[in-house]
């Protein structure tokens, strides 16, 4: 006969072996996460954007003052700040140039033929 799947009938108990005492006494161990943690709240302290900071700034204002002041300060009268960022004008014109250079460096070394000075075999039969 099999041992699998029969009844126990002398089940174990705790002895006097080591670790094994009473098992009802409270143990003296606890885990990290039975503590208590984020107990406090912190609250904005003066200068930190409270709301009543925020209930008494004029923002619009205050915008409208750095916009004057940046207008004022750029050296260029017909900047706008909606025009965007602009390319200055060296980088467009290098730009432009190197086409024209790289054509007429293209074949430097080649004899000028003209169009007129052509002798074409083909022609004669």
């Amino acid at each position: 006969m099999t041992t699998a799947a029969r009844p126990t009938f002398d089940p174990a108990r705790g002895g006097q072996g080591r670790g094994e005492k009473d098992l009802s006494a409270i143990s003296k161990q606890y885990s990290s996460r039975d503590l208590p943690s984020h107990t406090k709240l912190k609250y904005r302290q003066h200068g930190q954007g409270t709301i009543d900071e925020h209930r008494n700034r004029d923002f619009k204002r205050e915008l409208e003052e750095r916009e004057r002041k940046l207008l004022q300060t750029n050296s260029n009268p017909t900047l706008s700040l909606t025009s965007g960022p602009t390319e200055t004008p060296t980088k467009r014109l290098k730009i432009d140039t190197e086409p024209q250079q790289i054509a007429a460096n293209l074949d430097a070394d080649d004899p000028i033929v003209s169009d007129g000075d052509e002798d074409d075999d083909s022609d004669a039969s």
